[in-house]
């Protein structure tokens, strides 16, 4: 039976996962990935050490392989992940610094620069990027500027699936979604910008050239036979950033089909034909990035969401907690129950999920959280029930700004992730957002992903929608309730009053500190 192996670079574990061509997952094997901390004057700077994520993904690809036994069942293997963080490589494959992590912060005078020499609105017309202080060139810049002599002898800056891609075969490469990270990159005629190389002083030879993700690379070479157990001569397909690959299992490469990725941040990702610039849809947040399907681009939005449902579990769900060590269950389970026991409206009160500032729709990165209309009869499951609320009213707002902003339609909703094993949550997005929405039974999307990209690239599917007919597992289906979503759309309308009535108040509250 022939098999793919998809490698997935995440902050917290490099995972191996070996698929039969249906999508199940016959054998997968992980290791941690180690954040380090290289510098006692710099106790913020944060790194991965390319030797642990090297030896991590070689030790977890090793025992997925020996899980199936025989190494020649695998026909191809792809790689994805994280997406800015990259490392430098003299002309003998050395690699001269560790890759610097998107935890580390030492990028922010990098990031003033660009902004003052580039500019927000200019970057997004080329690349469709957000200016992030972790992204790719930024760290170009800072080595270039703080280790000239190491820099000096680079031949290749890889990001980290290219690097993992060239231990694995030698080749230096990368896919379109993951040049798109870069800064550097033209998403109009998909290959580096040569106006933003200029402004920048990089020199072009230094990146890896951009192929489409599934565009077969090279072969397993000897070394890394031996260090994987792979089968010497066994292909390397190109394949792209994490969540764009978990959007292929799923459907999520088509127009009108939309991912919700639903964790600590939830990302709403919709595939458009063409990547649309505009100063509108910058304003709204979006990121526009090539997408690992060939032809298409997506539509990205981000915001922290499960992080406020955590805040309140820490601070207040003591008492769940106890509960559940006494009468079994975890505290979820106790804490959920009494949100559900809230009435829709939560008695009146409602939840601003700004706690970390605001991505999107809102981009203010100084906006506040708020409970409003609290009174003294608010109980704790009125208060979490606002705040999925306020999370589902933030996704109707962001789905509101595809429409609007991209012309995207959302047909079909998809979620996947860890928050969706909350029920009531997703019960309530349905209601709040009157659309259907399905979470699939796909097993570790992201790697199968890859893993699907692998099946293309050596020609075991024919496209991306051969290979979505062959693994699509339909899951768990929530139907809104049409009485509830006509109240909510009421309530809607005064949530969305309640950010501009804070707006400057927020702002006041922290120049006064």
């Amino acid at each position: 039976m022939d098999c793919l192996l998809g490698i997935d670079l995440g902050s917290t574990s490099l995972k191996a996962v070996v698929y039969d061509l249906h999508g199940n997952a016959i054998a997968k094997a992980s290791r941690h990935t180690e954040l380090h901390r290289p510098s006692s004057e710099h106790p913020e700077w944060a790194v991965w050490r390319p030797e642990q994520i090297w030896g991590g993904v070689a030790e977890a690809v090793h025992e997925a392989v020996t899980t199936v036994g025989d190494a020649q069942r695998i026909k191809g293997v792809a790689v994805t992940g994280m997406g800015m963080d990259g490392l430098p490589i003299d002309r003998d494959g050395n690699w001269l610094y560790p890759l610097i992590s998107w935890h580390c912060p030492r990028t922010a005078p990098q990031q003033q620069w660009w902004l003052e020499h580039v500019g927000a609105e200019r970057q997004f017309a080329i690349g469709g990027n957000p200016i992030w202080a972790f992204n790719t060139a930024l760290r170009i810049l800072w080595l270039r500027q703080h280790e000239p002599a190491l820099f000096a002898k680079a031949d290749k800056w890889l990001l980290i699936e290219d690097f993992i891609n060239f231990m694995l075969c030698g080749e230096r490469a990368t896919d379109y979604s993951m040049a798109s990270c870069t800064l550097l990159f033209d998403l109009h005629r998909h290959d580096y910008s040569d106006e933003l190389l200029a402004l920048a002083g990089i020199d072009r030879s230094l990146l890896c050239d951009a192929k489409p993700s599934g565009t077969v690379i090279g072969t397993i070479h000897r070394q890394a036979a031996e260090r994987t157990g792979l089968a010497v001569g066994t292909p390397v397909v190109l394949g792209g950033h994490d969540f764009l690959c978990g959007c292929l299992p799923v459907g999520a490469f088509k127009p009108g089909v939309v991912l919700d990725v639903v964790g600590t941040w939830e990302m709403v990702v919709a595939a458009s034909a063409k990547p649309v610039l505009n100063p509108t849809v910058r304003d709204m947040g979006w990121w526009i990035d090539s997408h690992v399907a060939r032809g298409m681009c997506a539509a990205i939005g981000s915001v922290v969401a499960s992080d406020m449902l955590e805040w309140f579990r820490k601070l207040y769900g003591f008492e769940e907690s106890q509960k559940a060590q006494q009468e079994g269950g975890v505290d979820w389970d106790y804490l959920m129950a009494q949100a559900r026991t809230a009435p829709p409206g939560a008695h009146g009160v409602m939840f601003l999920p700004h706690l970390s500032g605001s991505t999107i729709p809102v981009v203010d990165p100084r906006s506040l959280g708020a409970f409003v209309g609290l009174r003294n009869l608010a109980t704790k499951g009125d208060m979490l029930r606002a705040i999925v609320e306020g999370l589902n009213y933030q996704f109707l707002q962001i789905l509101a700004g595809l429409e609007q902003g991209l012309g995207v339609r959302p047909e079909k909703l998809v979620a996947v992730g860890g928050g969706t094993s909350n029920t009531f949550w997703m019960q309530n997005k349905a209601d709040v957002a009157g659309k259907v929405i399905e979470v699939p039974q796909i097993e570790e999307a992201t790697p199968l992903g890859a893993a699907i990209l692998a099946g293309i690239g050596v020609g075991l599917y024919r496209d991306e929608q051969d290979a979505f007919e062959r693994v699509y597992r339909p899951g768990q289906v929530y139907e809104p309730d049409p009485r509830l979503t006509e109240q909510y759309a009421a309530r809607f309308a005064v949530f969305a009053q309640i950010y501009p009535a804070l707006r400057d108040l927020n702002k006041r509250l922290q120049d006064v500190g």
